[in-house]
């Protein structure tokens, strides 16, 4: 959990210090590589870092990451410009991919079958805290102490979780004699492919179009170093991405459901504030609270997950959760213009309840249908899934919500028409600053993003019904568990 703790917070606690940032180091056209960069580096080393972790166990990549981000937070800590920073954040992120997955996998490893989904729900909940806590820990640093305090707090707490797994993580020894391989030409190919991927997708419609030179290139280059990883990956005798990940029904299926599942949750982790602020009216604070209730009724929902599968099985609980998460979304663009706080805050404590009973059961049952050698590289790989859907989903209903607003822009009546933004951070920034607008144009806007939303929302639950029918049509009806393992877990 200490672990686990120190990418939660990091995630969230930067956010709300970017403005002291910026007017410390400059460079506030580019600081979206804070993030941006960071997530690149965490997606590419997930399917790396699994496979290290069942070639040479979890424990040295678990200590090695945690060592990695250490340094990346200290090395923040000293930046002096933001081009520098943004580069110490990538660091950070090469080790944030051995934590995110290496703690999903010992969770698995230490705990059988029956209490899993109790201690995979105290690791959401350490999500929930950081999303609550970051931001108010980020505001306070920032505003009473210096910006680079919110990297140095990384230091003791990863000393601590470091020497905790040091002590008391306890691995089966491998067998002498076995020296393993690495693929070190297919991680460089997953490098490549993934960081071209991501990168165009990140950047593509913001620093410049989709069409433009630099997309083009980027997607060219993606697919040229993707075909390369399929070529390396055959040939080579321990791949980082083996084939057996995407012959095998079970994780195949899981991988395309949780690409589905970052793709809509983009929705209420993007769009919603904006509209809690821009719709409503309300304050950050009030509108992150909005966002906040799904991370308290995700991990509650995710501990009780298993009375629900022991009874009907994996596949059926994710189907009831991912088919009760599209009806969900599909209720929001029937909220009432401009509605109550409490309206939207409702439909996602309902949207977190639903995906806990979607997420967890996939990710157990997948690392119940693999041995321990196998397990690392499966559960990496559902995360890297979820993690590219992420970047597709932000690229494609960042491109929804545009189109939406520049259509009901253009058809604005000419009375208002005037002093009329033409993108979605405009809108934010004029009705953040209603004064240069009369209240017809300030109510024009507020409708235009809420027509918007609506239509990311719409997006979001159509990503749902994608993955309910991933798992109805691909998924197997049972999650199979190899025999050496089926006395311990069964599969209900």
């Amino acid at each position: 959990m200490l672990a686990m703790a120190l990418a939660a917070l990091d995630s969230t606690v930067i956010s709300t210090a970017v403005p002291q940032i910026v007017g410390d180091l400059g460079g506030f056209s580019v600081f979206s590589w804070l993030f941006s960069g960071y997530l690149l580096a965490v997606t590419v080393t997930l399917p790396v870092y699994g496979k290290l972790s069942d070639t040479f166990g979890r424990k040295p990549v678990l200590l090695a990451g945690i060592v990695i981000f250490v340094s990346g937070s200290l090395l923040c800590a000293g930046a002096w410009n933001m081009a520098t920073l943004i580069a110490f954040r990538i660091v950070q992120g090469l080790g944030g991919g051995a934590l995110q997955g290496t703690v999903q996998v010992i969770a698995a490893d230490l705990y059988p079958l029956k209490e899993r989904p109790k201690i995979q729900a105290r690791l959401s909940s350490v999500w929930a805290v950081s999303a609550v806590a970051g931001p108010v820990i980020g505001g306070v640093l920032a505003g009473y102490a210096d910006w680079r305090w919110i990297f140095l707090i990384n230091l003791p707490v990863g000393a601590l979780a470091w020497t905790l797994i040091a002590r008391h993580l306890h691995e089966p020894e491998r067998p002498a004699g076995h020296r393993p391989r690495i693929d070190w030409a297919g991680a460089l190919a997953v490098f490549a492919s993934g960081g071209l991927l991501l990168t165009a997708l990140v950047q593509g419609g913001v620093a410049w179009g989709w069409l433009s030179a630099p997309s083009l290139a980027l997607l060219a280059g993606s697919a040229v170093c993707g075909v390369a990883t399929v070529v390396i990956e055959r040939r080579a005798a321990e791949p980082i991405i083996p084939g057996w990940v995407w012959r095998r029904r079970t994780i195949s299926a899981v991988n395309l459901a949780f690409g589905a599942l970052g793709l809509l949750m983009i929705a209420p982790t993007v769009f919603l504030p904006t509209y809690a602020q821009s719709v409503l009216g309300l304050g950050p604070i009030a509108a992150g609270f909005v966002l906040s209730v799904m991370t308290l009724s995700w991990p509650i929902s995710a501990a009780c997950s298993n009375r629900v599968y022991n009874r009907i099985g994996f596949r059926r609980c994710a189907m009831t959760g991912i088919g009760v998460a599209a009806l969900v979304l599909a209720a929001f663009p029937f909220l009432p213009y401009p509605g109550a706080a409490w309206q939207p805050a409702l439909i996602t404590l309902a949207l977190g309840a639903a995906l806990g009973l979607f997420q967890l059961p996939l990710i157990i049952g997948v690392q119940s249908s693999v041995g321990w050698s196998e397990r690392g590289t499966a559960t990496a790989s559902i995360l890297f899934c979820r993690q590219v859907g992420q970047s597709v989903g932000a690229a494609l209903f960042g491109a929804v919500a545009n189109a939406t607003l520049a259509s009901r822009l253009t058809e604005a009546p000419t009375a208002i028409r005037t002093g009329l933004p033409d993108d979605l951070d405009g809108v934010s920034h004029a009705l953040d600053h209603p004064a240069a607008l009369s209240d017809r144009a300030a109510d024009y806007l507020r409708r235009a993003v809420d027509t918007a939303v609506d239509h990311v929302y719409l997006g979001a639950a159509a990503a749902a019904l994608l993955a309910l029918l991933v798992l109805l049509f691909l998924a197997p009806r049972t999650f199979p568990v190899p025999p050496e393992r089926e006395a311990a877990e069964r599969e209900p």
